[in-house]
């Protein structure tokens, strides 16, 4: 594991930029964090080959109807629920297919409960308990790379046949041995020695976004730079709804307001009836032949006979 000389992971290592920290004056210790803020996004940059493969790794599960399971302890894991958390109302998702598993379970989520990071067979065992399968994809996610909890899940993972994504901050960890991609985005000694969350845990959210927003993209849950399939569950978001049709199909928010009702509030629906000039059964139809994708559903509509 490379780290210093006493074999110390970087993420742990002493910061040689803020030794003074706790001298300087407000504006001065934000300018610190902020300096090695900017150094993140730099080093996610180059993980940007291994965040793809990943991705696709998800992608190709996912469409052969796997799940995805984000496992983490501690800021790892709470990022991970955040994430999962925020899919099914942003695309429409299912709340099962990508699930958030975290070291301590849901007390951990609010409150730290490091010692349960510690456990290697409750990673395992949590993930038994969620029904894990072959055709699933796990991702595990620990800024030193070695966090027993995640590793646990990993090895189990393994033993099952489903597909194995590492995302730590330190290269060469030994969670790095027992994934099939590993993204090692190394940024280094934290401004606080050893608090991953900050630089190491806006490495992770940054991956995570990037990487759950290209998989949603990949499978048809967006048109152009459009949330098509979010659900209109109250006002607020009925309103976005129209704006998205409106957007989406160049039309009047009138026109959109009644495809959308036309389609029973489901937006992509209502999206491929406005582009292509058809009803809500015939662009369910289209959708449900094209994987969702509402590009491919409005050209299988536009060339087909009689249309």
């Amino acid at each position: 594991m490379e780290g210093n000389a006493e074999g110390i992971p970087t993420t742990e290592s002493r910061n040689q930029f803020t030794l003074d920290i706790d001298t300087l004056p407000t504006l001065e210790i934000l300018r610190r964090i902020n300096d090695e803020d900017r150094k993140v996004a730099e080093v996610v940059a180059a993980e940007l080959p291994r965040i793809a493969r990943a991705t696709d790794r998800i992608v190709d599960a996912v469409a052969a109807g796997g799940r995805v399971f984000y496992v983490g302890a501690g800021t790892s894991g709470r990022l991970a629920v955040l994430d999962a958390s925020e899919l099914p109302p942003t695309f429409g998702v299912d709340p099962e297919l990508v699930q958030a598993v975290m070291a301590g379970g849901e007390e951990a989520f609010l409150r730290a409960t490091e010692g349960a990071e510690d456990d290697e067979e409750a990673g395992g065992r949590d993930l038994e308990r969620r029904g894990l399968q072959p055709g699933d994809v796990v991702v595990g996610i620990a800024a030193s790379g070695r966090t027993p909890y995640v590793m646990g899940a990993l090895r189990y993972a393994g033993r099952v046949g489903a597909g194995r994504i590492a995302i730590v901050c330190n290269r060469n960890s030994p969670m790095e041995a027992l994934a099939e991609v590993t993204i090692a985005c190394e940024v280094g000694p934290e401004v606080i020695m050893g608090s991953t969350r900050m630089k190491a845990g806006t490495a992770q959210k940054l991956v995570l976004n990037m990487m759950s927003t290209a998989a949603m993209i990949r499978l048809g849950r967006v048109y152009s730079n459009l949330m098509v399939d979010m659900r209109p569950t109250n006002a607020k978001l009925r309103r976005r709804a129209v704006r998205i049709l409106a957007l989406g199909a160049e039309c009047s928010e009138e026109a959109a307001e009644a495809a959308l009702r036309a389609a029973d509030g489901h937006t992509k629906v209502a999206l491929v009836m406005l582009l292509a000039r058809v009803g809500p059964s015939e662009a369910e139809r289209a959708l449900a032949e094209t994987g969702g994708h509402v590009r491919r559903a409005v050209q299988r509509l536009k060339t087909a006979p009689g249309l």
